[in-house]
Parts: C-alpha cells; sequence; structure tokens
C-alpha cells in the first residue's frame, strides 16, 4: 500500500530506523491528516531516497515513527540554479514552489537596482520548498540561499556555469535551448520593471552569460521564472 502522506525529516533513513517527531509535525500528522498509531506514512530526508515507516506513538506534541523500506531512490535534480528578483510576498512563494516542483537544485533570491523588497524570510522560504517536494514526490530539497545583491553574485561567479540571462527585451520567437551547452547552469530572472539598463549590460557582457527570448510577449516575473525552468528541463534537464 502507498503511503498518501509525505513528510521531509532531518534524521537518518535505514531499516528499522525511529523517528521522534517535533511538535509542529505531530500536529501536522495527528491533528489535520488524522494519522493514528499504525497508519503508514512516505519519509525522506534529502540524503537516503523515500522510506515507508509507520507510527508507532502518536500525540499532540510528539510521536514516533518506525522506517520499514526503501521505497524509491534518491533522485538528485539536474546541476541548475534558480535566481530571481523577490517580489510581492504571494508571488514570491510561487516562485519558490515551482522551481522545487520543476527541479531546481538551489534558489538563490537576489537584490537588483528594481527589486521590490529588500529583505526576505528564508526560513519561510525554505519551508515552501520543502512543502513543495513533499508533495510533488521529490526526494531531495533545494537549498532556498540568503538575499545577495546581484552586482555581487556575479562577481563571484563560479567558473563552469553557465548563466542563462532571460533579457525582456529580447522578444521575437523563443530562442532554441537545445542549441545551448550542456553542464551547470544558472538561470536569472529580474524583477518587475525588468533589469535596469546598467544590469542588462553588465548580464551581456559576462562571460558566462547567455541571453535568451522567452517569447513575444513580456512575461511577469512568476511566469518567467516558471516558462524559463520548463524550457530549459525540456532541453537540457532531466525531462529530455
Amino acid at each position: 500500500m502507498v503511503a498518501k502522506v509525505r513528510l521531509f525529516v532531518e534524521h537518518p533513513l535505514a531499516q528499522g530506523q525511529t523517528v521522534p517527531l517535533e511538535r509542529d509535525q505531530a500536529h501536522y500528522l495527528f491533528g489535520v491528516m488524522r494519522l493514528g498509531t499504525g497508519d503508514e506514512i512516505a519519509l525522506f530526508n534529502g540524503r537516503d531516497g523515500e522510506w515507508q515507516a509507520v507510527v508507532e506513538a502518536a500525540s499532540k506534541r510528539g510521536g514516533v515513527l518506525r522506517a520499514t523500506a526503501q521505497s524509491a531512490p534518491l533522485h538528485m535534480p539536474p546541476d541548475l540554479w534558480l535566481l530571481f528578483a523577490p517580489i510581492k510576498k504571494a508571488r514570491t512563494d510561487f516562485i519558490v514552489e515551482k522551481a522545487a516542483e520543476l527541479g531546481a537544485a538551489r534558489i538563490c533570491p537576489i537584490g537588483t537596482d528594481f527589486t521590490n523588497s529588500e529583505r526576505i524570510r528564508q526560513d519561510r522560504l525554505q519551508a515552501h520548498a520543502t512543502e513543495a517536494a513533499e508533495q510533488c514526490g521529490g526526494t531531495y530539497v533545494p537549498e532556498v540561499a540568503p538575499l545577495a545583491k546581484l552586482d555581487k553574485v556575479l562577481a563571484e561567479w563560479p567558473s563552469g556555469r553557465h548563466l542563462l540571462f532571460c533579457d525582456e527585451t529580447a522578444r521575437g520567437a523563443a530562442s532554441d535551448f537545445t542549441a545551448l551547452p550542456r553542464g551547470p547552469w544558472a538561470i536569472v530572472i529580474g524583477p518587475e520593471g525588468g533589469f535596469s539598463p546598467a544590469e542588462r549590460d553588465r548580464l551581456r557582457a559576462h562571460p558566462a552569460a547567455h541571453a535568451v527570448s522567452l517569447g513575444p510577449r513580456i512575461l511577469r516575473a512568476d511566469t518567467a521564472a516558471v516558462a524559463a525552468l520548463t524550457l530549459w528541463q525540456a532541453a537540457l534537464g532531466d525531462w529530455s
């Protein structure tokens, strides 16, 4: 029987391993999902794959699960980062959730000249990424990095990682992503209002950058993130 509930845990997972639950986890499993002693659940920790587990003890304040058998191996996403400028709260949450679902390995909020938000709640965004992995059947949770300035990120860019610059001024037919080289990548999406002219010039001049068009219409930042991730995955990722 396949467990209907999946939960991310920090503990190691192996045959017979017991997993103590924190209060919030217990509330979710026993108060919200109405699980009880003897019920089955799927667990993953981003390292040991997915494991079937059984509820051995349940209470409002905690509980204990016991891993019984591995149900899926660890599946790592492609080496793809998403860089995006935070926008309104609900839409930033959407970007993080969809990036996790679409297979980004790392999610990097960036500050740009036109970024609307100067701060993020990194812990809250990480929780959204975790919940997205729980819902979509993933066995890996992407890291949500601290907010960093675009200039600093570009100055410290790692050698060998390509940078997909989604240029909102490059309208027309969508670029052919299959013509791009394989290897580690990052996608960079601008804020509402787009990149400033200075940022656009710097991105175009960056040795790792590949400027692309996402089609004939200017997309909202959250739509652009989903479109770029989808096109990249279909051409170069684990969908191809």
